[in-house]
């Protein structure tokens, strides 16, 4: 197989890395990639992968490399791609590609269509309303005391969500996303949610178009500092698997929630092919959606394709041919824990190329894998260029072994003005 990766974060060079380890794959590009992802070989041949320079969301200039290269597989890792209609535009010449389509995709690009699919199709959520006007929007979150999450419909990087614990914030939040544009035409609408109690899990599943199978659970730091304090982020760390939900947890997470996800899909019209991952709220009346997103979390992906046994490229080979329900997916029992180390002033502005030392070093420590997300080769150096750099990523055999290994490696590395959590994973220690 020839596979084309869209994307240049963490979680493309973790599934560049396992891809790359399938003895199917004979040639790997990846646009636009990043240091990490080109110094990847292939276990088929020991070729390297290659790194094009496209950016993720020039879709005629990926279609032009797709019609002259013909991958068998194009792989797409981020959101606004699918948003934009990258898989609609691929599949009309012939191209297979693994992501949801335009229509499908809406399931993270709109806010106001998931809500609305979730009350019309009885999936457990918070109660919410959708708005376009300061006044309603602010007299709906009076109703909730101004306990509530205030959601830009469209994209924004992860971080289009305000959390608001009374009426004040809450109108600093509507008038923020709704009247001042912090996020652009993404928040022409919002939608208010009712602010629900309880532990927040990462769940994914891939899907078919008909049949949609679990992943192990997961759970994502999203604020910036320690003991969830400090701005939303794209993600500091995660942890997979998470100790206190069990198998029996994982049914009623099926029954209840992607079941009906399904059903409510066929009902629509709606071919969804590729991973559906819901953020969910554990609530004294069961689990909740607060979100979906339509493709691999980032940093989820690191830890669960650290655990994952099969072959990746046969999984989602599978996944876009329809035939997902005759493949067996196998995971590693080990714990795995990832620790993302940004820039200094994520997640607002912060400074680039600066040289990043003890990369070797990290990556010589057993049952351990450094995934590059903002990086970039300058002559001989590796350099910073983002805010998330990298997602220090271990295995063990328990969450705390886990963590030591992936602090361990955090240990090892220096960049200057580097930050990062003390303290991922200890959430589910916790529980």
């Amino acid at each position: 197989m020839k596979l084309l990766v869209i994307g240049s974060g963490g979680r493309e060079h973790a599934l560049v890395w396992k891809l790359a380890q399938s003895a199917r794959v004979r040639q790997i590009w990846c646009a636009p990639g990043n240091a990490g992802i080109a110094a990847e070989h292939l276990a088929a041949n020991d070729t390297l992968v290659e790194c094009v320079p496209i950016g993720a969301e020039d879709l005629e200039l990926l279609l032009a490399f797709a019609r002259k290269h013909r991958p068998d597989l194009t792989v797409v890792g981020p959101d606004n791609p699918l948003a934009a209609g990258i898989v609609d535009l691929f599949e009309q010449d012939g191209l297979r590609m693994f992501g949801p389509n335009r229509s499908a995709a809406r399931f993270e690009s709109s806010k106001v269509f998931a809500q609305e699919f979730m009350e019309r199709h009885g999936i457990p959520t918070a109660r919410a309303g959708t708005f376009s006007e300061f006044g309603a929007a602010s007299r709906f979150a009076s109703g909730l005391g101004g306990r509530c999450a205030v959601k830009a419909d469209g994209l924004a990087l992860g971080k289009g969500v305000l959390i608001c614990r009374n009426m004040e914030q809450a109108d600093q939040a509507i008038e923020q996303i709704l009247v001042r544009k912090a996020f652009g035409p993404a928040g022409a609408r919002i939608v208010i949610q009712e602010l629900l109690e309880g532990t927040e899990v990462s769940l994914h599943a891939l899907c078919d178009g008909k049949t949609a199978r679990l992943f192990p659970t997961s759970q994502d730091h999203k604020r910036a500092l320690d003991g969830d304090q400090g701005p939303n982020t794209g993600g500091m760390g995660t942890c997979s698997p998470v100790p206190f939900l069990s198998e029996a947890d994982l049914a009623s997470v099926r029954r209840t929630i992607l079941e009906p996800w399904l059903r409510g899909c066929a009902a629509d019209g709606i071919d969804y092919r590729g991973i559906l991952y819901p953020g969910l709220m554990l609530t004294q009346d069961g689990p909740k959606v607060l979100e979906y997103n339509a493709r691999f979390g980032d940093p989820e992906t690191q830890v669960y394709l650290m655990r994952l046994e099969s072959d990746l490229a046969d999984v989602l080979d599978a996944c876009v041919s329809g035939g997902l329900d005759r493949i067996e997916i196998r995971w590693r029992p080990e714990s795995a824990v990832c620790v993302v180390m940004a820039s200094g002033g994520y997640p607002g502005s912060y400074a680039k190329h600066k040289p990043i030392h003890g990369l070797d070093a990290a990556g010589r420590l057993p049952n351990t894998k450094v995934f590059h997300a903002g990086t970039a080769r300058e002559a001989d150096q590796v350099v910073t260029n983002g805010g998330r750099v990298l997602g220090v990523t271990a295995l063990g055999a328990d969450l705390e072994k886990a963590r030591a290994a992936a602090y361990a490696a955090v240990d090892a590395i220096r960049f200057e003005g580097a930050q990062f959590r003390r303290d991922i994973g200890m959430k589910a220690l916790a529980r």
